[in-house]
């Protein structure tokens, strides 16, 4: 079926839209499967009829359903033309990780994700003490040149990844104690910095959308083309409002999303 807007109204839309042709068709499409008003199992027009509504070469719709076959939303059948996949994308509750857990306990994340009927794992990629960018080391209080201990992850959703996830410390909390490990945490970070006398208090989230780098396109197997990377950096407080930990996390724009719930009695008057 075709988009659900009229021709008018999407050619107000594109007015003032540099990009190329595909790029514009996949954009449209592409948000209409992931909003869900284009279903799983119904068809898309024919290359004919998209040529026609978009006033598009035939070249500029084949290479836009390439794009979205490659993020693996639509399925081309040969003589039947192009369906779409079972798609939905998945929320991520990240007021669900932050509370350590008690011995003998999964993870946070891990439990959330078992709960919600898929498996979870992590690999840990790197620790070391290192000079952070100089965005996290403003938001741990360190001088421009100082060092924090960072432990680098690759978070995986049913076997796929998920999310790469960089955690900065400062020495002077992680100095002796298993963050400077190269080992997965017993219980966590967050228990571990409670044990310490570092329980968490708040976290602030800075979410924005990003071009992936290098590193989190090939980590998140991020297709070739125009999709973001959903960035959030994360600065995480304890009881004193001390910063124990920076947390910058990248996660494939077009597959995850972030849940946020926010109750009467946190509304400011």
């Amino acid at each position: 079926m075709g988009l659900r807007r009229t021709s008018e109204e999407r050619q107000r839309a594109h007015e003032g839209d540099n990009r190329t042709a595909h790029l514009r068709i996949a954009a449209e499409y592409r948000d209409q499967i992931l909003s869900g008003d284009i279903e799983a199992g119904e068809d898309l027009p024919s290359t004919g009829d998209m040529c026609k509504e978009f006033g598009a070469s035939t070249t500029a719709v084949q290479n836009a359903m390439r794009a979205l076959k490659e993020e693996g939303l639509v399925v081309g059948h040969r003589g039947k033309g192009i369906t779409v996949r079972e798609h939905r994308m998945t929320a991520m509750r990240p007021a669900a990780y932050f509370a350590p857990v008690e011995p003998g306990e999964p993870y946070r994340w891990i439990a959330e994700a078992q709960r919600r009927g898929m498996t979870a794992e992590s690999e840990l990629l790197q620790v070391a003490e290192v000079v952070p960018p100089l965005s996290v080391a403003k938001a741990l209080g360190i001088a421009s040149d100082g060092t924090a201990v960072l432990r680098r992850q690759l978070l995986k959703l049913n076997g796929e990844p998920a999310e790469l996830v960089e955690s900065y410390y400062p020495i002077e909390i992680a100095a002796g104690t298993a963050i400077t490990e190269r080992k997965k945490v017993k219980g966590g970070v967050p228990t571990l910095l409670a044990g310490m006398g570092y329980p968490f208090h708040r976290a602030v989230d800075r979410v924005s959308a990003r071009t992936p780098t290098a590193d989190q396109g090939v980590y998140l197997k991020m297709p070739v083309g125009e999709l973001p990377v959903l960035r959030t950096f994360r600065t995480v407080y304890s009881a004193d409002d001390r910063v124990i930990e920076v947390t910058v996390m990248a996660k494939a724009g077009h597959l995850y999303e972030l849940e946020y719930e926010v109750a009467s009695d946190q509304l400011g008057g």
